[in-house]
Protein backbone atom coordinates (compact mmCIF):
# COMPACT_ATOMS: atom_id res chain seq x y z
CA UNK A 1 0.00 0.00 0.00
CA UNK A 2 1.13 3.32 -0.50
CA UNK A 3 2.35 5.73 1.97
CA UNK A 4 -0.33 7.78 3.51
CA UNK A 5 0.10 11.76 4.87
CA UNK A 6 0.49 11.98 8.04
CA UNK A 7 0.53 14.54 10.91
CA UNK A 8 4.29 16.85 10.97
CA UNK A 9 3.98 17.07 14.90
CA UNK A 10 2.43 15.86 17.44
CA UNK A 11 1.48 18.90 18.68
CA UNK A 12 -0.20 19.82 15.73
CA UNK A 13 -2.40 16.63 15.82
CA UNK A 14 -3.15 17.18 19.40
CA UNK A 15 -4.65 21.25 18.35
CA UNK A 16 -6.01 19.76 14.88
CA UNK A 17 -7.68 17.23 17.06
CA UNK A 18 -9.02 19.63 19.49
CA UNK A 19 -9.60 22.47 17.25
CA UNK A 20 -12.12 19.98 16.09
CA UNK A 21 -13.60 19.42 18.90
CA UNK A 22 -13.70 23.64 20.60
CA UNK A 23 -16.38 25.39 17.56
CA UNK A 24 -18.89 28.14 18.37
CA UNK A 25 -20.90 25.42 20.70
CA UNK A 26 -17.63 26.30 23.71
CA UNK A 27 -18.33 30.01 23.80
CA UNK A 28 -22.24 30.08 22.68
CA UNK A 29 -24.16 26.89 23.28
CA UNK A 30 -22.78 25.51 26.46
CA UNK A 31 -23.37 28.78 28.66
CA UNK A 32 -26.77 28.91 27.62
CA UNK A 33 -27.03 25.23 28.27
CA UNK A 34 -25.89 25.72 31.85
CA UNK A 35 -27.73 28.90 32.72
CA UNK A 36 -31.30 26.97 31.07
CA UNK A 37 -30.59 23.99 33.03
CA UNK A 38 -29.47 24.56 36.57
CA UNK A 39 -26.76 26.40 36.57
CA UNK A 40 -23.77 24.84 38.77
CA UNK A 41 -25.88 21.76 39.09
CA UNK A 42 -25.52 21.60 35.40
CA UNK A 43 -22.09 20.69 35.88
CA UNK A 44 -22.73 17.55 37.77
CA UNK A 45 -24.96 15.65 34.87
CA UNK A 46 -22.24 17.28 32.55
CA UNK A 47 -19.11 15.87 34.29
CA UNK A 48 -20.63 12.36 34.51
CA UNK A 49 -21.73 12.25 30.68
CA UNK A 50 -17.79 13.89 30.09
CA UNK A 51 -16.68 10.56 32.08
CA UNK A 52 -18.99 7.66 30.86
CA UNK A 53 -19.32 9.07 27.47
CA UNK A 54 -16.93 11.68 26.40
CA UNK A 55 -13.69 10.13 27.49
CA UNK A 56 -14.77 6.43 26.45
CA UNK A 57 -16.23 7.40 23.03
CA UNK A 58 -13.57 9.90 22.28
CA UNK A 59 -10.86 6.52 22.56
CA UNK A 60 -13.25 4.31 20.72
CA UNK A 61 -13.20 6.97 17.60
CA UNK A 62 -8.97 7.61 17.98
CA UNK A 63 -8.80 3.40 18.13
CA UNK A 64 -11.24 2.97 15.36
CA UNK A 65 -9.39 5.71 13.43
CA UNK A 66 -5.97 4.24 13.43
CA UNK A 67 -6.99 1.43 12.79
CA UNK A 68 -8.54 1.91 9.37
CA UNK A 69 -6.27 4.18 8.38
CA UNK A 70 -3.87 0.86 8.79
CA UNK A 71 -5.89 0.04 5.67
CA UNK A 72 -5.92 3.52 3.63
CA UNK A 73 -9.26 4.47 5.09
CA UNK A 74 -9.66 7.87 6.36
CA UNK A 75 -13.58 7.64 6.72
CA UNK A 76 -16.25 5.39 8.46
CA UNK A 77 -17.48 2.73 5.71
CA UNK A 78 -13.80 1.40 5.02
CA UNK A 79 -13.41 1.44 9.03
CA UNK A 80 -16.53 -0.33 9.72
CA UNK A 81 -15.84 -2.59 7.02
CA UNK A 82 -12.48 -3.64 8.33
CA UNK A 83 -13.27 -4.11 11.69
CA UNK A 84 -16.99 -5.88 10.83
CA UNK A 85 -16.08 -7.66 7.46
CA UNK A 86 -19.80 -7.76 7.12
CA UNK A 87 -21.44 -6.10 3.64
CA UNK A 88 -23.70 -3.94 5.32
CA UNK A 89 -21.07 -1.95 7.96
CA UNK A 90 -19.66 -0.02 4.92
CA UNK A 91 -23.02 1.49 4.50
CA UNK A 92 -23.60 1.65 8.28
CA UNK A 93 -20.34 3.87 7.92
CA UNK A 94 -22.29 6.04 5.23
CA UNK A 95 -23.89 7.69 8.21
CA UNK A 96 -20.67 9.45 9.54
CA UNK A 97 -19.68 11.01 5.96
CA UNK A 98 -23.39 12.00 5.33
CA UNK A 99 -23.57 13.53 8.88
CA UNK A 100 -20.10 15.50 8.61
CA UNK A 101 -21.54 16.81 5.34
CA UNK A 102 -24.37 18.37 6.05
CA UNK A 103 -23.47 20.06 9.06
CA UNK A 104 -20.40 21.66 7.41
CA UNK A 105 -23.70 22.73 4.65
CA UNK A 106 -24.86 24.91 7.36
CA UNK A 107 -22.13 25.50 10.14
CA UNK A 108 -19.97 26.72 7.69
CA UNK A 109 -23.20 30.04 6.98
CA UNK A 110 -23.34 30.15 10.62
CA UNK A 111 -19.29 31.00 10.77
CA UNK A 112 -19.58 33.61 8.15
CA UNK A 113 -22.11 35.37 10.22
CA UNK A 114 -18.52 35.93 13.28
CA UNK A 115 -16.63 37.37 10.61
CA UNK A 116 -18.95 39.66 9.20
CA UNK A 117 -19.80 40.70 12.87
CA UNK A 118 -16.07 40.99 13.49
CA UNK A 119 -15.96 43.48 10.50
CA UNK A 120 -19.02 45.31 11.52
CA UNK A 121 -17.65 46.03 14.89
CA UNK A 122 -14.39 47.31 14.19
CA UNK A 123 -16.08 49.37 11.86
CA UNK A 124 -19.05 50.14 14.17
CA UNK A 125 -21.42 49.55 11.84
CA UNK A 126 -24.21 48.75 14.52
CA UNK A 127 -23.25 51.00 17.01
CA UNK A 128 -26.03 52.97 17.84
CA UNK A 129 -28.43 50.58 17.77
CA UNK A 130 -28.88 49.67 21.23
CA UNK A 131 -32.09 48.13 22.17
CA UNK A 132 -32.76 44.50 21.26
CA UNK A 133 -35.41 44.59 19.22
CA UNK A 134 -33.10 47.12 16.58
CA UNK A 135 -29.97 44.63 17.29
CA UNK A 136 -32.20 41.48 16.43
CA UNK A 137 -33.67 43.48 13.35
CA UNK A 138 -29.76 44.21 12.63
CA UNK A 139 -29.06 40.58 12.42
CA UNK A 140 -32.08 39.40 10.91
CA UNK A 141 -31.76 41.37 8.23
CA UNK A 142 -28.28 40.70 7.62
CA UNK A 143 -29.53 36.86 7.26
CA UNK A 144 -32.41 38.36 5.03
CA UNK A 145 -35.38 37.12 7.32
CA UNK A 146 -36.70 40.37 7.86
CA UNK A 147 -35.96 43.63 6.02
CA UNK A 148 -34.70 46.29 7.66
CA UNK A 149 -30.92 47.46 7.97
CA UNK A 150 -29.70 45.26 5.37
CA UNK A 151 -30.90 46.15 1.64
CA UNK A 152 -30.33 42.74 0.67
CA UNK A 153 -28.92 39.35 1.22
CA UNK A 154 -25.44 40.54 -0.67
CA UNK A 155 -23.38 41.61 2.48
CA UNK A 156 -24.43 37.93 3.81
CA UNK A 157 -23.35 36.34 0.59
CA UNK A 158 -20.00 37.95 0.29
CA UNK A 159 -18.56 36.83 3.54
CA UNK A 160 -20.24 33.12 3.22
CA UNK A 161 -18.06 32.92 -0.08
CA UNK A 162 -14.94 34.17 1.68
CA UNK A 163 -15.41 31.66 4.40
CA UNK A 164 -15.98 28.59 2.00
CA UNK A 165 -13.17 29.93 0.16
CA UNK A 166 -10.67 30.41 3.41
CA UNK A 167 -12.02 26.59 4.11
CA UNK A 168 -10.75 24.96 1.28
CA UNK A 169 -7.91 26.96 1.06
CA UNK A 170 -6.56 24.98 4.10
CA UNK A 171 -8.31 21.94 2.93
CA UNK A 172 -6.76 21.50 -0.44
CA UNK A 173 -3.11 21.92 1.67
CA UNK A 174 -3.91 18.58 2.85
CA UNK A 175 -3.51 17.70 6.35
CA UNK A 176 0.27 18.47 7.92
CA UNK A 177 0.24 21.77 5.42
CA UNK A 178 -2.83 23.10 5.77
CA UNK A 179 -5.38 21.68 8.77
CA UNK A 180 -2.39 20.91 11.55
CA UNK A 181 -0.97 25.24 9.89
CA UNK A 182 -4.41 26.49 10.81
CA UNK A 183 -4.53 24.37 14.18
CA UNK A 184 -1.08 25.48 15.36
CA UNK A 185 -1.58 29.16 14.53
CA UNK A 186 -5.42 28.98 15.28
CA UNK A 187 -5.82 27.24 18.66
CA UNK A 188 -2.81 29.14 20.61
CA UNK A 189 -4.51 32.74 18.95
CA UNK A 190 -8.27 31.48 20.07
CA UNK A 191 -6.93 30.73 23.73
CA UNK A 192 -4.83 33.88 24.28
CA UNK A 193 -8.41 36.34 22.90
CA UNK A 194 -10.75 34.04 25.02
CA UNK A 195 -8.34 34.72 28.23
CA UNK A 196 -8.24 38.62 26.86
CA UNK A 197 -11.73 38.87 26.94
CA UNK A 198 -12.47 36.56 30.26
CA UNK A 199 -10.32 38.98 31.76
CA UNK A 200 -11.61 42.08 30.68
CA UNK A 201 -15.23 40.96 32.03
CA UNK A 202 -13.92 39.51 35.31
CA UNK A 203 -12.24 43.20 35.88
CA UNK A 204 -15.87 45.13 34.70
CA UNK A 205 -16.85 45.07 38.46
CA UNK A 206 -20.66 46.85 38.32
CA UNK A 207 -20.98 48.61 35.75
CA UNK A 208 -23.82 51.27 36.98
CA UNK A 209 -23.46 51.23 40.53
CA UNK A 210 -25.54 53.94 41.32
CA UNK A 211 -28.62 52.49 39.36
CA UNK A 212 -28.24 49.06 39.37
CA UNK A 213 -25.70 48.05 42.19
CA UNK A 214 -26.85 44.43 41.71
CA UNK A 215 -25.83 44.21 38.21
CA UNK A 216 -22.27 43.15 38.33
CA UNK A 217 -19.76 40.49 37.28
CA UNK A 218 -20.00 38.59 40.47
CA UNK A 219 -23.90 37.98 40.31
CA UNK A 220 -23.21 36.87 37.01
CA UNK A 221 -20.89 34.32 37.67
CA UNK A 222 -23.22 33.16 40.35
CA UNK A 223 -26.06 32.86 38.03
CA UNK A 224 -23.93 30.18 35.86
CA UNK A 225 -22.43 28.53 38.34
CA UNK A 226 -24.72 28.36 41.48
CA UNK A 227 -26.16 25.33 41.84
CA UNK A 228 -29.81 24.62 41.59
CA UNK A 229 -30.32 21.17 42.56
CA UNK A 230 -33.34 20.25 42.48
CA UNK A 231 -33.01 20.46 38.52
CA UNK A 232 -31.05 17.49 38.64
CA UNK A 233 -34.54 15.55 39.42
CA UNK A 234 -35.49 16.50 35.55
CA UNK A 235 -34.56 13.61 33.06
CA UNK A 236 -34.20 16.79 30.60
CA UNK A 237 -31.41 18.19 32.35
CA UNK A 238 -29.47 14.79 32.34
CA UNK A 239 -30.34 14.65 28.56
CA UNK A 240 -28.95 18.41 28.01
CA UNK A 241 -25.73 17.46 29.78
CA UNK A 242 -25.27 14.70 27.35
CA UNK A 243 -26.37 16.15 24.26
CA UNK A 244 -23.58 18.70 24.96
CA UNK A 245 -21.14 16.32 25.58
CA UNK A 246 -21.64 14.83 21.83
CA UNK A 247 -21.83 18.36 20.19
CA UNK A 248 -18.53 19.81 22.32
CA UNK A 249 -16.19 16.89 21.84
CA UNK A 250 -17.09 16.75 18.12
CA UNK A 251 -17.82 12.37 18.55
CA UNK A 252 -20.49 10.83 16.36
CA UNK A 253 -19.59 12.31 13.41
CA UNK A 254 -16.70 10.45 11.71
CA UNK A 255 -14.54 13.13 11.67
CA UNK A 256 -11.70 12.20 14.73
CA UNK A 257 -11.51 8.98 12.82
CA UNK A 258 -10.80 10.37 9.96
CA UNK A 259 -7.68 12.89 11.54
CA UNK A 260 -6.98 9.23 13.76
CA UNK A 261 -6.40 7.64 10.36
CA UNK A 262 -3.42 9.87 10.01
CA UNK A 263 -1.06 8.23 12.72
CA UNK A 264 1.63 5.62 12.44
CA UNK A 265 0.51 2.09 13.92
CA UNK A 266 2.16 2.78 17.08
CA UNK A 267 1.55 6.52 17.58
CA UNK A 268 -0.18 7.04 21.05
CA UNK A 269 -3.72 7.39 21.66
CA UNK A 270 -4.56 6.94 24.73
CA UNK A 271 -2.89 10.46 26.36
CA UNK A 272 -3.59 12.25 22.75
CA UNK A 273 -7.22 11.20 22.96
CA UNK A 274 -7.27 12.70 26.73
CA UNK A 275 -5.14 15.57 25.78
CA UNK A 276 -7.76 16.71 23.25
CA UNK A 277 -10.73 16.20 25.66
CA UNK A 278 -9.04 18.32 28.37
CA UNK A 279 -7.87 20.94 26.09
CA UNK A 280 -11.61 21.14 24.45
CA UNK A 281 -13.21 21.00 28.55
CA UNK A 282 -10.73 23.97 29.35
CA UNK A 283 -11.79 26.55 26.32
CA UNK A 284 -15.85 25.36 27.37
CA UNK A 285 -16.22 25.44 31.08
CA UNK A 286 -13.16 28.12 32.17
CA UNK A 287 -13.34 30.01 29.05
CA UNK A 288 -16.54 29.75 27.93
CA UNK A 289 -18.42 30.12 30.76
CA UNK A 290 -16.46 33.15 32.24
CA UNK A 291 -17.87 35.30 29.03
CA UNK A 292 -20.87 35.58 27.09
CA UNK A 293 -23.63 35.01 30.11
CA UNK A 294 -21.72 36.97 32.83
CA UNK A 295 -21.11 40.12 30.97
CA UNK A 296 -24.63 39.55 30.36
CA UNK A 297 -26.12 39.98 33.64
CA UNK A 298 -23.42 42.88 34.49
CA UNK A 299 -25.00 44.54 31.97
CA UNK A 300 -28.31 43.76 31.75
CA UNK A 301 -29.61 42.07 35.10
CA UNK A 302 -30.76 38.28 35.43
CA UNK A 303 -33.79 38.32 34.46
CA UNK A 304 -33.20 39.86 31.54
CA UNK A 305 -30.39 37.39 30.70
CA UNK A 306 -32.66 34.25 31.27
CA UNK A 307 -34.47 35.64 28.77
CA UNK A 308 -31.33 35.46 26.49
CA UNK A 309 -30.76 32.54 27.33
CA UNK A 310 -33.96 31.16 26.79
CA UNK A 311 -33.47 33.14 23.15
CA UNK A 312 -30.69 30.37 22.20
CA UNK A 313 -27.06 31.26 21.18
CA UNK A 314 -27.68 33.05 18.45
CA UNK A 315 -29.43 35.75 20.98
CA UNK A 316 -26.14 35.51 23.09
CA UNK A 317 -23.89 35.65 20.55
CA UNK A 318 -25.11 38.25 17.73
CA UNK A 319 -27.91 40.34 19.97
CA UNK A 320 -27.09 40.70 23.39
CA UNK A 321 -23.14 40.83 22.82
CA UNK A 322 -23.13 43.87 20.32
CA UNK A 323 -25.17 45.72 22.73
CA UNK A 324 -22.64 45.17 25.49
CA UNK A 325 -19.95 46.45 23.16
CA UNK A 326 -21.95 49.64 22.77
CA UNK A 327 -21.37 50.24 26.26
CA UNK A 328 -17.79 49.27 26.66
CA UNK A 329 -14.64 51.73 26.54
CA UNK A 330 -12.94 50.22 23.55
CA UNK A 331 -16.11 48.43 22.15
CA UNK A 332 -15.43 47.90 18.73
CA UNK A 333 -12.05 46.29 19.35
CA UNK A 334 -13.53 43.78 22.00
CA UNK A 335 -16.61 43.17 19.77
CA UNK A 336 -13.86 42.45 16.94
CA UNK A 337 -11.85 40.40 19.12
CA UNK A 338 -15.10 38.41 20.32
CA UNK A 339 -15.96 37.74 16.79
CA UNK A 340 -12.95 36.57 15.59
CA UNK A 341 -12.44 34.58 18.30
CA UNK A 342 -15.26 32.58 17.14
CA UNK A 343 -14.82 32.88 13.53
CA UNK A 344 -11.46 30.71 14.65
CA UNK A 345 -13.01 28.68 16.86
CA UNK A 346 -15.71 27.64 14.06
CA UNK A 347 -12.52 27.46 11.35
CA UNK A 348 -10.78 24.81 13.23
CA UNK A 349 -14.18 22.82 13.15
CA UNK A 350 -15.26 23.04 10.08
CA UNK A 351 -12.41 22.05 8.21
CA UNK A 352 -12.64 18.68 9.72
CA UNK A 353 -16.30 17.91 8.56
CA UNK A 354 -15.06 17.45 5.05
CA UNK A 355 -12.05 15.69 5.37
CA UNK A 356 -13.81 12.01 5.95
CA UNK A 357 -15.76 12.80 2.37
CA UNK A 358 -12.42 13.78 0.87
CA UNK A 359 -10.25 10.93 1.96
CA UNK A 360 -13.36 8.89 0.66
CA UNK A 361 -13.08 10.11 -2.67
CA UNK A 362 -9.41 9.92 -2.82
CA UNK A 363 -8.86 6.45 -1.42
CA UNK A 364 -11.98 4.61 -2.68
CA UNK A 365 -12.05 6.22 -6.52
CA UNK A 366 -8.20 6.84 -6.74
CA UNK A 367 -8.37 10.34 -7.80
CA UNK A 368 -5.93 13.00 -6.51
CA UNK A 369 -6.30 15.20 -3.62
CA UNK A 370 -6.73 18.53 -5.66
CA UNK A 371 -9.73 16.62 -7.83
CA UNK A 372 -11.37 15.31 -4.65
CA UNK A 373 -11.35 18.88 -2.51
CA UNK A 374 -12.73 20.62 -5.49
CA UNK A 375 -15.58 18.09 -5.81
CA UNK A 376 -16.01 17.98 -2.34
CA UNK A 377 -16.24 22.34 -2.20
CA UNK A 378 -18.61 22.04 -5.08
CA UNK A 379 -20.90 19.74 -3.50
CA UNK A 380 -20.69 22.52 -0.55
CA UNK A 381 -20.86 25.36 -2.10
CA UNK A 382 -24.80 24.53 -4.30
CA UNK A 383 -25.96 23.02 -1.06
CA UNK A 384 -25.15 26.52 1.17
CA UNK A 385 -27.11 28.10 -1.35
CA UNK A 386 -30.19 26.36 0.19
CA UNK A 387 -29.15 27.34 3.69
CA UNK A 388 -28.80 30.93 2.87
CA UNK A 389 -32.18 31.03 0.76
CA UNK A 390 -34.36 29.42 2.75
CA UNK A 391 -33.27 30.29 6.20
CA UNK A 392 -36.27 31.67 7.65
CA UNK A 393 -38.62 29.08 6.70
CA UNK A 394 -36.32 26.41 8.94
CA UNK A 395 -34.46 25.40 6.25
CA UNK A 396 -31.05 25.11 9.08
CA UNK A 397 -32.91 24.08 12.08
CA UNK A 398 -34.36 20.79 10.54
CA UNK A 399 -30.60 20.22 9.30
CA UNK A 400 -29.58 20.65 12.83
CA UNK A 401 -31.42 19.01 14.75
CA UNK A 402 -31.33 15.52 12.84
CA UNK A 403 -27.36 15.65 11.28
CA UNK A 404 -26.33 18.09 14.09
CA UNK A 405 -28.32 16.64 17.00
CA UNK A 406 -29.63 13.55 16.62
CA UNK A 407 -28.13 11.28 14.40
CA UNK A 408 -24.52 12.30 16.36
CA UNK A 409 -26.17 10.19 19.09
CA UNK A 410 -27.01 7.22 16.95
CA UNK A 411 -23.40 7.27 15.34
CA UNK A 412 -21.66 7.40 18.55
CA UNK A 413 -24.14 4.24 20.06
CA UNK A 414 -23.64 2.06 16.41
CA UNK A 415 -19.34 2.83 16.54
CA UNK A 416 -19.24 1.75 20.77
CA UNK A 417 -20.94 -1.50 19.62
CA UNK A 418 -19.42 -2.21 16.58
CA UNK A 419 -16.44 -1.35 18.23
CA UNK A 420 -16.89 -3.09 21.50
CA UNK A 421 -19.18 -6.19 20.62
CA UNK A 422 -18.55 -7.18 17.12
CA UNK A 423 -14.85 -6.15 16.52
CA UNK A 424 -14.78 -7.29 20.30
CA UNK A 425 -13.82 -5.46 23.52
CA UNK A 426 -10.54 -7.65 23.81
CA UNK A 427 -8.86 -6.23 20.24
CA UNK A 428 -10.36 -2.77 20.86
CA UNK A 429 -8.46 -2.59 24.29
CA UNK A 430 -5.44 -4.10 22.62
CA UNK A 431 -6.07 -0.73 20.54
CA UNK A 432 -6.71 1.58 22.60
CA UNK A 433 -3.52 1.12 24.56
CA UNK A 434 -1.12 0.28 21.86
CA UNK A 435 1.98 2.53 22.08
CA UNK A 436 -0.17 4.19 24.57
CA UNK A 437 1.97 6.73 27.01
CA UNK A 438 -0.36 6.19 29.69
CA UNK A 439 -1.52 3.28 30.94
CA UNK A 440 -5.68 3.72 30.20
CA UNK A 441 -7.51 2.37 33.64
CA UNK A 442 -9.27 -0.83 33.40
CA UNK A 443 -12.31 0.81 34.69
CA UNK A 444 -12.99 1.90 31.40
CA UNK A 445 -13.12 -1.53 29.51
CA UNK A 446 -16.21 -2.68 31.34
CA UNK A 447 -17.28 1.57 30.79
CA UNK A 448 -16.97 1.48 26.86
CA UNK A 449 -18.18 -2.30 26.65
CA UNK A 450 -21.41 -2.16 29.24
CA UNK A 451 -22.01 1.52 30.45
CA UNK A 452 -21.41 3.86 27.66
CA UNK A 453 -23.88 1.73 25.03
CA UNK A 454 -26.58 1.16 27.29
CA UNK A 455 -25.89 5.02 28.85
CA UNK A 456 -26.49 6.46 24.87
CA UNK A 457 -29.26 3.66 24.02
CA UNK A 458 -31.41 5.08 27.22
CA UNK A 459 -30.70 8.68 26.04
CA UNK A 460 -31.72 7.66 22.18
CA UNK A 461 -34.67 5.89 23.98
CA UNK A 462 -35.67 9.05 25.98
CA UNK A 463 -34.93 11.45 23.18
CA UNK A 464 -37.12 9.43 20.54
CA UNK A 465 -40.28 9.45 22.68
CA UNK A 466 -40.14 12.78 23.57
CA UNK A 467 -38.62 14.80 21.36
CA UNK A 468 -37.69 12.94 17.84
CA UNK A 469 -41.01 11.59 17.06
CA UNK A 470 -42.71 15.11 17.34
CA UNK A 471 -40.30 16.56 15.77
CA UNK A 472 -40.96 14.23 12.94
CA UNK A 473 -44.07 14.39 12.75
CA UNK A 474 -43.73 18.46 13.15
CA UNK A 475 -45.83 19.27 16.11
CA UNK A 476 -45.86 22.93 16.38
CA UNK A 477 -44.41 23.46 13.68
CA UNK A 478 -45.86 27.00 11.52
CA UNK A 479 -47.54 25.88 8.52
CA UNK A 480 -45.32 28.34 6.16
CA UNK A 481 -42.08 26.52 7.74
CA UNK A 482 -43.71 22.82 6.81
CA UNK A 483 -42.81 22.56 2.86
CA UNK A 484 -39.48 24.26 3.37
CA UNK A 485 -38.77 21.32 6.30
CA UNK A 486 -39.68 18.50 4.01
CA UNK A 487 -37.26 19.70 1.25
CA UNK A 488 -34.88 20.07 3.59
CA UNK A 489 -35.35 16.20 4.51
CA UNK A 490 -35.43 15.60 1.23
CA UNK A 491 -32.37 17.28 0.48
CA UNK A 492 -31.04 15.26 3.19
CA UNK A 493 -32.21 11.78 1.97
CA UNK A 494 -31.06 12.49 -1.75
CA UNK A 495 -27.15 13.49 0.04
CA UNK A 496 -27.75 10.27 1.89
CA UNK A 497 -28.58 8.00 -1.29
CA UNK A 498 -26.01 9.67 -3.00
CA UNK A 499 -23.59 8.70 -1.04
CA UNK A 500 -24.96 5.15 -0.23
CA UNK A 501 -24.06 5.01 -4.53
CA UNK A 502 -20.98 5.84 -3.94
CA UNK A 503 -19.71 3.01 -1.68
CA UNK A 504 -21.55 0.76 -3.84
CA UNK A 505 -19.65 2.09 -7.15
CA UNK A 506 -16.83 2.21 -4.77
CA UNK A 507 -16.55 -1.38 -3.50
CA UNK A 508 -17.15 -3.07 -6.88
CA UNK A 509 -14.70 -0.76 -8.79
CA UNK A 510 -12.08 -1.41 -6.06
CA UNK A 511 -12.83 -4.36 -3.08
CA UNK A 512 -10.34 -3.75 -0.34
CA UNK A 513 -8.19 -6.72 0.30
CA UNK A 514 -7.66 -7.26 3.93
CA UNK A 515 -4.76 -9.06 6.06
CA UNK A 516 -6.09 -11.31 8.45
Amino acid sequence: MSERERWATRIGLILAAAGNAVGLGNFLRFPVQAAQNGGGAFMIPYFIAFLLLGIPLMWVEWAIGRYGGKYNHGHLPGMFDVIWRNPIAKYIGVLGIFVSFIIMVYYCYIESWTLAFSIFSITKTYFGLTDFDKMTNFLKSYQGVEKGFFNSILPAYIFLLITLAANFYFLKRGISKGIELIAKVGMPLLIILAIALAIRVITLGTPDPVNFPERNVENGFAFIWNPNFSALADAKIWLAAAGQIFFTLSVGMGTLEAYASYLREKDDIALNGLSTASTNEFVEVVLGGSIAIPVAVAFFGIPATLEIAKGGAFNLGFVSMPLIFQKLPFGEFFGCIWFFLLFIAGITSSVAMVQPLIAFLKEQFKISHNKATFIVFIGTFISTHLVLFFLQYGFLDELDYWAGTFFLVVIGFLEVVIFAWIWGMDKGWEEINKGADIKVPKFFYPVIKYITPLYILSILLYWGITDAIPTLLMKNIPPEQIPYRWGARLFMLTVFAILCFLVYKAWKLNKPRYEE
